[in-house]
């Protein structure tokens, strides 16, 4: 209705004495509504003052704590083709117990007696080797013998040849007497010559006197004879000498030539006893190896190499066994810009997949279905998928984790930071900001010793 009169029916007549104008003219408008929204408004600036902790989140898998308490697989250290079972999948093994039989594929180990064939080859060279020291210790005495004798044989000819020059000395002087005596007997020859020419010896004593110079003379020669003869034995005695000593040096030089011979042969004997030894070991320890044991307590997980007659290389995987003691750890990946601002030792919030959960990644507190964990280790080198991983162990002073998890089984992490306004997170998310950057007031207090 336009309002174009300037008589108000209004103000004529009372409106609100009817009941259609009290159900109009009495109604205030939007009042629930108002009210709503101040009272909307005073929460919302509320909240906005609120704490909220600034958190990185991450994805990752249950694993364990230690290296040697995560699952595992089992491999044979030689070829073999598989023969025999003696457990199935999900069966607990003890350290020790037979999980298959192999046999060999390789002809040079199909001799079922080759370890006792090659220890009866290491105990015929061992004599062999025995039979060479033997030879040694002969050659050695007949060696000590030869220097005995050839010092005795060096001494005997060296008296010869002091015999032979005293002797050479005795004839000497014995030619140096036929001379004298040459002299006396010429003397006289001649004096009774020049007196039988004065006519006062008979020519029979000239005669006498010619003779027994002769006999002088021949005497002189045969003392001249017997002092070259002993010359010559002198001679004959140094030859002998040196010909004694060449000999019993060929003699020794001999003996340590088989010595040393026989020592070298001894060496390589030994050497070959040594190889025999080394294979006989080889050969035991294959044998052990015909036998696939497991190396810890655990259960069996899968058979990665089923069937019977099935042929495998040396190193392929057999079986796959999980340890049956082990501590829960998380590993989760972080971006390289979160990095900085994780230490070790800080709190982490963990949400296991099929556990039912309520998070507020910012008030952890409130949070349902998530458990405390510890950061023990960062890793140095970004992996494959760009992120760094980050190791989790269970925070001691918060609930346990359930033990129905299974190594595995994927997660989400949440790392608690600084606890900033409700308002300034959604400042600094707004604008893209960076989380605060922080360090830990004491990095002594954290230590990975407090989680082994």
């Amino acid at each position: 209705m336009l309002n174009i009169s300037h008589n108000q029916l209004n103000k004529r007549v009372d409106l609100s004495i009817f009941k259609s104008g009290k159900n109009i003219l009495d109604k205030s408008y939007y009042k629930y509504f108002n009210r709503f929204l101040i009272v909307a408004a005073c929460i919302v600036l509320i909240v906005l003052f609120l704490p909220w902790t600034q958190n990185i989140t991450g994805r990752g898998q249950v694993t364990t704590l230690k290296p040697n308490q995560r699952p595992q697989t089992i491999q044979s250290q030689i070829p073999g083709r598989i023969e025999e079972w003696f457990v199935q999948e999900g069966d607990f093994v003890k350290q020790g117990d037979t999980i298959l039989r192999i046999s060999e594929v390789k002809s040079d180990y199909f001799d079922t007696q080759l370890v006792e064939r090659t220890n009866k080859q290491i105990e015929a060279k061992t004599l062999s080797l025995n039979a060479y020291h033997n030879k040694v210790e002969a050659l050695n005495t007949q060696i000590s013998a030869l220097k005995t004798e050839q010092k005795l044989k060096f001494q005997q000819t060296k008296n010869k040849l002091l015999q032979a020059n005293l002797k050479v000395k005795s004839d000497s002087i014995d030619l140096e007497a036929s001379k004298t005596n040459m002299a006396i007997a010429e003397r006289q020859y001649n004096r009774v010559l020049t007196l039988q020419e004065e006519g006062l010896k008979a020519v029979k004593d000239v005669e006498e006197k010619r003779m027994k110079l002769q006999e002088t003379q021949a005497k002189l020669i045969a003392q001249e004879n017997k002092l070259l003869t002993s010359k010559n034995n002198v001679i004959n005695a140094q030859l002998e000498l040196t010909r004694v000593n060449q000999e019993y040096v060929d003699k020794i030089s001999k003996a340590q030539s088989d010595m040393f011979t026989a020592q070298s042969n001894s060496f390589d004997t030994e050497a070959q006893v040594t190889k025999l030894e080394n294979n006989y070991t080889n050969y035991k320890v294959r044998n052990s190896l015909l036998y696939v044991t497991a190396p810890i307590n655990g259960f069996i997980n899968k058979a990665l190499k089923g069937g019977v007659g099935v042929t495998f290389k040396e190193g392929e995987e057999l079986v796959g066994i999980m340890p049956k003691q082990f501590d829960f750890a998380v590993e989760t990946y972080v971006e390289p810009i979160d990095l900085p601002l994780l230490h070790i030792g800080e709190k982490v919030r963990v949400q296991f997949d099929g556990w039912p959960a309520i998070v507020f990644s910012g008030w952890p507190n409130v949070s349902y279905g998530t458990y405390g964990a510890t950061i023990v280790a960062i890793e140095n080198f970004i992996s494959d998928n760009g992120k760094y991983r980050i190791l989790l162990a269970p925070d001691k002073d918060d609930k346990e984790w359930p033990q129905a998890i299974r190594v595995g089984s994927g997660t989400r992490t949440i790392a608690l930071l600084e606890d900033v306004p409700i308002w300034f997170e959604l400042w600094r998310q707004i604008n893209s900001f960076p989380k605060n950057y922080y360090q830990p007031v004491d990095k002594s207090e954290f230590s990975t010793k407090d989680f082994k």
